[in-house]
């Protein structure tokens, strides 16, 4: 992913605080060699203090056998991401139809240390942090590596720690245009108003505010 210095986060409170707000994206794990990388879409929950992200994945998955290979892999988030058409970019001095068009996006990318867990009392701590991240007004029975109903179906899942170990994370909303262009466009997604455009305006305008101040 290239990261040119205005799409880079101002620092890592940006990216940490963006991605405390994701929790699924994709797993690239390489394959076997003359084959294609193994991208697997999942859930995950992300540790900012432990600096780890823990899921787990179904036992027949042949993600497995990569990772046992080759446990250097790479979690890649990506959303709030919007069509910017070429006339809201033309600069100041240029016709609109001379404007390029481009997207915005943010993307964190954790490149990661995959430990396989196997043990059933790992296993279902695993779980546990898991189903306290993303169902924290319980609910569900507890997970416990010998109790019902969670017990029995341990044995088909294998549970996976991602150690991050790099990150790199991109916020592509216009750095290099001049306030001007920025506003513009600003305006422009407030007045459109599609999917994403408010998350998509809510960044550039953060960023233009903290590049300005």
């Amino acid at each position: 992913m290239l990261i040119h210095p205005w799409d880079a986060p101002t620092d890592d409170a940006e990216w940490q605080d963006w991605l405390a707000g994701h929790d699924f994206g994709q797993l690239a794990v390489n394959g076997p060699p003359g084959s294609p990388p193994l991208v697997q879409p999942l859930h995950f929950a992300y540790d900012r203090a432990r600096r780890e992200a823990v899921t787990h994945l179904a036992r027949p998955n042949p993600i497995w056998r990569a990772l046992e290979a080759a446990p250097t892999v790479l979690l890649s988030v990506v959303d709030d991401y919007v069509f910017i058409p070429g006339p809201w970019q033309a600069a100041e001095e240029e016709p609109p139809e001379h404007g390029v068009p481009t997207s915005f996006y943010a993307a964190v990318q954790l490149t990661c240390t995959a430990h396989i867990v196997d043990d059933p009392q790992e296993k279902a701590a695993l779980l546990a942090r898991q189903m306290g991240h993303f169902q924290p007004e319980g609910g569900s029975a507890p997970v416990t590596a010998d109790g019902p109903p969670y017990g029995r179906q341990l044995p088909g899942i294998r549970g996976l720690r991602l150690e991050v170990t790099d990150v790199r994370a991109k916020f592509k909303y216009a750095g290099k245009r001049s306030e001007t262009v920025q506003r513009r466009i600003s305006e422009r997604l407030a007045e459109r108003a599609a999917p994403r455009d408010a998350q998509a305006r809510t960044h550039q305008l953060r960023r233009l505010t903290a590049g300005s101040g």
